[in-house]
């Protein structure tokens, strides 16, 4: 308001979130990220709505948003009154096609019924990328969004859908459904490590080491934690992994041995000495241990503690077939492996029994949980 209106005063109501014109107009801040926000706004009616970051909107929480669409209100034109047009503005760096917001702007079908939408004409979708408004950017961000990865630069720097995948084991949609914002007691906590074999030499070609923290909460559901994946010698993520253990007040840690051998074992030993550790050989194909996985995100007994982009964009390119990403998956083989051995019996081998340690109060931070 003070860059585009500073002449117009108006009122903030922090205690309801509103905002209140000179004219008697309001504008209301609601949300749809978890059920309770989304219910909250059950209770009034606008004329005009407008959804902000929609690839994080589920499909049903827009319908509900849409049942709201309903005041009526007079405006002044000059051959009287009129009633104001009933609005629905969207915004969102495009997900995957197979997301609804592709299939009702750009495939003009209902999501659930894949028909033909009713009146096509009522969905209509304008593309702006960076590079439109570059003279109000900095040349270094569009520099950044150059050197994403495709998959990524597709998506927010040309402001492509990504393809959908009909084998894909995970879907934009199905993540955001598994997010989890309110966290119960935890049981068990376990840090998952997928190596590499990479050193300090930044040559970009060098893949991360997957390091990621999950947890078995009292209601019997699975949540990813953090996300620690790295690029970086055995000392530097073996220090990781010790400081991550010690933070989270972990149980155990458990680390493939396919291609590192004794020296997986070696490393976290070296950075914390008498850490629990748990060796595990992966036999079966990346997809083929996955299934099981993105069956407990399905059921609701595996979910995300926040938002994860790398490790969600792993997901999505994980399918029947196989993997499907640019990189190897190190972040979604760790998650595989912390989820595994949540889920004894998802194991090939039995899980020991580990004395329980106290866990540090848990608080939400955005991308993960913050130990306190």
């Amino acid at each position: 308001m003070q860059t585009r209106f500073p002449d117009i005063k108006y009122k903030l109501d922090k205690s309801n979130w509103f905002t209140e014109l000179p004219n008697g107009a309001q504008i209301w801040f609601g949300g749809l990220d978890d059920k309770e926000r989304t219910e909250k706004i059950l209770g009034q009616e606008y004329a005009t709505i407008f959804l902000n970051e929609c690839s994080q909107i589920p499909w049903n929480s827009r319908n509900i948003a849409v049942t709201r669409l309903a005041q009526n209100v007079m405006s002044a034109h000059r051959d009287g009154e009129r009633p104001l047009p009933l609005k629905l503005y969207y915004d969102y760096n495009p997900p995957s096609k197979a997301h609804w917001t592709y299939q009702i702007f750009e495939a003009k079908r209902d999501p659930d019924t894949k028909q033909v939408l009713p009146e096509p004409g009522n969905f209509q979708a304008v593309k702006i990328n960076p590079k439109d408004n570059e003279e109000n950017l900095p040349k270094e961000y569009i520099k950044m969004l150059a050197q994403l990865p495709a998959r990524q630069r597709k998506r927010f720097l040309d402001g492509e859908y990504a393809d959908a995948n009909d084998s894909a084991l995970w879907t934009i949609e199905s993540i955001e459904k598994a997010r989890e914002t309110t966290l119960p007691d935890l049981t068990r906590v376990v840090v998952a490590v997928d190596p590499s074999g990479a050193d300090d030499d930044p040559d970009t070609n060098n893949d991360e080491i997957g390091i990621v923290v999950a947890a078995m909460t009292i209601e019997g559901f699975a949540v990813v934690l953090y996300d620690y994946t790295m690029k970086g010698s055995p000392g530097k993520w073996g220090k990781v992994v010790a400081d991550t253990f010690d933070n989270v007040s972990a149980d155990l840690v458990i680390g493939e041995i396919n291609y590192g051998g004794a020296m997986v074992e070696h490393v976290i030993q070296t950075a914390r000495p008498d850490t629990p550790f748990k060796a595990i050989t992966a036999s079966r194909g990346k997809h083929v241990r996955a299934e099981p996985i993105a069956a407990l995100f399905e059921t609701g007994k595996a979910r995300l503690g926040g938002t994860f982009p790398e490790l969600e964009d792993e997901m999505c390119a994980m399918a029947t077939h196989g993997y499907t990403g640019p990189r190897s998956p190190n972040r979604l083989d760790a998650m595989v492996f912390a989820l595994t051995e949540l889920f004894p019996q998802l194991a090939s081998k039995p899980v020991s029994k580990l004395e329980r340690k106290p866990l540090p109060r848990l608080i939400h931070g955005g991308a993960g949980w913050m130990a306190n």
